[in-house]
């Protein structure tokens, strides 16, 4: 009697569960967004207790110049060293651990998902961590939400390659980190899904946006369990009186969304006058900066730190005109000047409190000069974050998300989806990129191309040379050129004088032409400049110069402008079949 074998099921092995399993993506995404969320918790610690140990204060910002109470014969001068101090400790940590910590943080993880495959350093995490405490805590006018991003995306990137995963879900867990990291920091969980999936992923695949926003409840659960279930900002509600308001909205979103702009040319041209001044180590950039940022902290006190107590303030309506442009102003520069010298932080936070001086000062004039017919001040500078974010970040999702949750309003909505939307089309109308985008087409990176397209950008044609066919001289006979045109296969060749100077290209049909019309001359009188190809061409320039070409290929020029190599058709496909396999899964 024959016996009956029952199939025993193969357990699959936790790694292939990991790589290839919805499951274990959902498992992967929970665990960095408790990660996350407990990292923000650290984060917001270390700012709270650096603060108290540089300031004396739990948020300085609003104290009003006083004194450390550690140090009261210094009066408000202590503020002229906090910075600096800072910066000795922070700028040699930056510089011999973990370079990419420098800044705003969110361009280095967009950089990292888009040419790095999710890879990012394993201790940037840590260093950034400490880097920006040290820098809101002493003073620098930056935000928080950059350094969490770049703290969770960096504890995806670890796990994800401590799994093996492949690189494209280790950039969807990459933006689980950075989604979890905003939504506990802020206590926003809506928000946190929003600016992964519009700024780091730039996409909203549907198996992403799950994971996404698993991360970011499990980190809210996280950060609610620590913070409380409360907004960032406490704000009164607001209503709003006519529907002709919707026109003055439209014109909010116009001017707070070129104030966006502002902040960010403002924040790339101070970051460059620092890099032109600057000819010391860069570990003692920080410290040497720091005194600059101390003399405007002393000058304008309000801008130590986040400063939402500040913000506030605003909203609320305790500030005049005169002095709410007054702190936009100097919230611009003091940002700029921040993340210029060295220091670690955010501008998401800078770019609201912009918004919402700007929105408030806006608002002021229209009530003043419409009392009957327009809402209170602060429900301008309210909307007014809002558009300024869109307007430096152009990420109007986000946008509206954040300030939905700051509000719990629903009334608020619209008049706010009509600022934010003008302010992005306007932030279009005024520059190419964004406040994040910006810093890395200054390294040469375009995130709107194609990925492949991006990384023939960034190969040149040198990597990819033949070795060139035997040029012609200039005088050469037109028999005896059609003879070596025909042997090469090219059917273009270069043409060189008595002294190996390039002077052009020769084609076959040229050649055929001249002796189909018994003209009697040499291949110099025909010669033609073709498109300019040196070593230093990107592939994506040289394909299209090969597309214009007539021949098969064209000759590839050094420094001196002498011959080369030589280009084929050939041999940029050969380089773009091989940037496709090495590149997004």
């Amino acid at each position: 009697m024959a016996v009956r074998r029952v199939p025993v099921p193969v357990r699959q092995p936790i790694g292939r569960w990991l790589r290839e399993s919805r499951s274990g993506l959902v498992g992967l995404a929970v665990l960095i967004g408790a990660g996350a969320g407990l990292g923000a918790i650290v984060f917001r610690w270390l700012i709270t207790t650096f603060t108290h140990l540089f300031s004396g204060q739990a948020d300085y910002a609003d104290a009003g110049r006083a004194a450390h109470p550690w140090f009261p014969e210094l009066g408000p001068w202590f503020l002229l060293l906090a910075p600096v101090v800072a910066g000795l400790v922070y700028g040699p940590l930056v510089y011999k651990f973990a370079p990419e910590a420098r800044g705003h943080g969110v361009p280095e993880v967009m950089y990292a998902v888009a040419e790095r495959g999710g890879r990012i350093p394993v201790q940037v995490s840590a260093v950034k961590a400490l880097a920006s405490a040290l820098t809101i805590g002493s003073g620098g006018s930056v935000g928080r939400e950059g350094p969490i991003v770049q703290i969770g995306s960096a504890l995806g990137s670890t796990l994800g390659r401590i799994a093996r995963l492949p690189e494209s879900r280790l950039r969807v867990l990459v933006a689980c980190g950075a989604a979890g990291g905003i939504a506990a920091t802020f206590n926003a969980p809506l928000a946190g899904p929003f600016f992964a999936m519009e700024l780091i992923l730039r996409d909203f695949a549907a198996e992403s946006f799950g994971a996404v926003v698993l991360a970011s409840v499990t980190a809210s659960v996280v950060g609610r369990a620590a913070f409380g279930n409360t907004a960032f900002l406490e704000l009164p509600p607001f209503t709003l009186r006519n529907p002709l308001e919707y026109l003055l909205f439209v014109v909010l979103g116009v001017v707070v969304g070129a104030c966006g702009v502002l902040f960010t040319r403002v924040l790339y041209w101070i970051e460059d006058f620092c890099d032109w001044v600057w000819r010391g180590p860069e570990w003692l950039r920080p410290a040497v900066g720091g005194v600059f940022l101390g003399g405007l902290l002393l000058v304008l006190p309000q801008m130590y730190g986040v400063g939402y107590p500040v913000l506030q303030n605003a909203v609320e309506g305790k500030y005049v005109i005169g002095f709410l442009v007054l702190l936009l102003v100097g919230k611009i520069v003091a940002t700029s000047l921040t993340i210029g010298i060295g220091g670690s932080g955010g501008v998401f936070a800078p770019s609201l409190f912009i918004g919402a001086m700007g929105g408030t000062a806006f608002g002021i004039v229209v009530h003043a000069w419409l009392p009957s017919l327009t809402a209170s001040p602060g429900v301008y500078g309210l909307i007014g974050m809002g558009a300024a974010f869109a307007g430096a970040a152009r990420a109007p999702i986000t946008a509206v998300i954040v300030l939905f949750e700051l509000t719990g309003q629903y009334t608020i909505i619209l008049p706010m989806l009509t600022a934010i939307v003008i302010a992005t089309a306007t932030s279009r109308a005024l520059s190419r990129d964004t406040i994040y985008t910006l810093k890395l087409r200054r390294r040469g990176v375009d995130l709107d191309r194609h990925p492949q397209e991006r990384r023939l950008a960034a190969t040149t044609v040198e990597a990819v040379t033949e070795p060139l066919p035997e040029p012609l001289a200039g005088e050469t006979a037109l028999d005896r050129a059609a003879h070596a045109l025909a042997v090469s296969g090219h059917g273009i060749l270069p043409v060189v004088d008595g002294e190996g100077r390039y002077q052009g290209c020769v084609t076959a049909r040229a050649v055929a032409e001249a002796l189909g019309s018994d003209h009697d001359g040499t291949v110099g009188e025909l010669a033609e400049l073709p498109s300019l190809i040196t070593c230093e061409t990107s592939l994506a320039d040289a394909l299209t110069a090969l597309a214009n070409a007539p021949g098969t290929g064209l000759p590839v020029l050094d420094d001196d402008h002498r011959l080369a190599g030589w280009l084929t058709h050939q041999s940029v496909l050969s380089a773009l079949a091989s940037v496709g396999r090495s590149g997004p899964a």
